[in-house]
């Protein structure tokens, strides 16, 4: 009776000291505007109520703008085969690099808080071919690609990463062709 007992305590000791520690959730230290600007598709997501239409070609255009906002361009194909697209903004948020906060309700509605969303950008890879977008609450989780595919490789790890900072990635959602 003894020997069973021992062999579980020393295997569930082996898979708890295998496992990574957490990772932080928080914004990367340093993003450049300049080249996170421009085209990005949309790997995965975490369902949101925002995307329930969109089904493929997935993307993000970011432009940057005179007045210091980032303009926002998402847009996505849709079940009937049509284009879905939303313009909004983002800003900076002071301090932090690699946050800001995106709106897409009308200018009109600028001033009040809740029209604003956190952006955090929370994994960039050095030369900017993928990032990851999350936010505080863990509720949003974007795998972005300059290419419209990534390789299964390389989003398995960016997904590992994504789980140690506390994401719910079982619930990712990845469009048809994302992954080679």
């Amino acid at each position: 009776m003894l020997r069973p007992l021992a062999f579980a305590l020393a295997l569930a000791a082996a898979t708890a000291t295998a496992q990574e520690p957490p990772l932080p959730n928080a914004p990367v230290p340093a993003l450049d505007l300049q080249r996170y600007a421009g085209s990005w598709h949309e790997i995965a997501h975490l369902p949101m109520f925002f995307q329930r239409q969109c089904v493929a070609d997935i993307s993000a255009t970011y432009s940057l703008r005179a007045d210091g906002l980032v303009g926002v361009r998402n847009a996505c194909r849709t079940r009937d085969g049509s284009f879905d697209v939303s313009d909004g903004v983002a800003r900076r948020v002071p301090g932090q690099p690699g946050a800001l906060q995106v709106r897409f309700a009308p200018d009109w509605l600028a001033w009040l808080p809740f029209t604003w969303a956190d952006y955090w950008v929370v994994e960039l890879d050095p030369d900017y071919r993928w990032a990851v977008v999350g936010s505080p609450s863990r509720k949003y989780l974007w795998v972005l690609s300059r290419t419209p595919a990534m390789p299964r490789a390389e989003f398995e790890a960016i997904r590992e990463r994504a789980a140690r900072r506390g994401y719910p990635v079982q619930r990712l959602v990845l469009p048809q062709g994302t992954l080679e």
